[in-house]
């Protein structure tokens, strides 16, 4: 009886390995992988963004709008957590993309706040922070790259004959990617504009202050 099962079960390891069953679970992995990548290159940029703000609030003490929309898309981007389970969903990802999008938007706008102050920008601690920000900006890059491959590899394979069977019977489904949409809105620079507000109208009640 015993040599019975293992034989139905070494058949059953060799159907599965030639159906593609293996193959998919590799790729499985390894878009779980590179998506644990992005998430960890957006959580050291998370973690970066509090020392810069308070190294940037000690001289651009008149740029507060700019620090606190800073500090305000870090929480929201932080405020999402995408889990591998989640990246079927493709409203998560689009969500999560966004959020990560509006915080790049601010960092970008308080970047160019700093051009406004020398001393800033030849603070040590503020170059570091920046040098780091840029890397990880860079380390974000390869990141989304790589997972774009990572994805395209499962999709590609789930969607062959006869592997997409196997995908079926399993239920293995393609997997949404980051869009090229997306990217253009995250690689737009950002509108910065620092002239004063245009005067009210005669006869206009003041606005209050704030």
């Amino acid at each position: 009886m015993r040599i019975v099962l293992s034989a139905l079960l070494m058949t059953a390891c060799l159907a599965l390995s030639g159906c593609g069953y293996n193959t998919i679970q590799t790729n499985d992995e390894a878009v779980k992988a590179a998506w644990s990548e992005v998430i960890n290159q957006y959580q050291r940029r998370a973690d970066l963004i509090p020392n810069l703000v308070n190294t940037v609030k000690g001289f651009a003490a008149q740029e507060q709008a700019v620090l606190i929309g800073v500090t305000e898309a870090r929480a929201r981007a932080t405020s999402i957590q995408m889990t591998p389970e989640m990246l079927n969903d493709p409203e998560a990802i689009r969500k999560f993309q966004a959020a990560q999008g509006e915080l790049t938007t601010a960092l970008k706008s308080l970047l160019m706040v700093t051009e406004n102050y020398p001393d800033l920008k030849s603070d040590q601690n503020f170059r570091d922070l920046q040098a780091q920000l840029e890397g990880t900006e860079n380390r974000i890059s390869v990141a989304r790259n790589r997972y774009i491959e990572s994805v395209q590899a499962f999709n590609g394979t789930i969607r062959r004959f006869p592997v997409n069977l196997t995908a079926m019977l399993f239920g293995y489904e393609v997997r949404p990617n980051f869009t090229v949409e997306n990217e253009a809105a995250i690689a737009r620079p950002p509108a910065v504009d620092f002239s004063p507000a245009p005067a009210p109208p005669a006869g206009a009640p003041a606005q209050p202050a704030t």
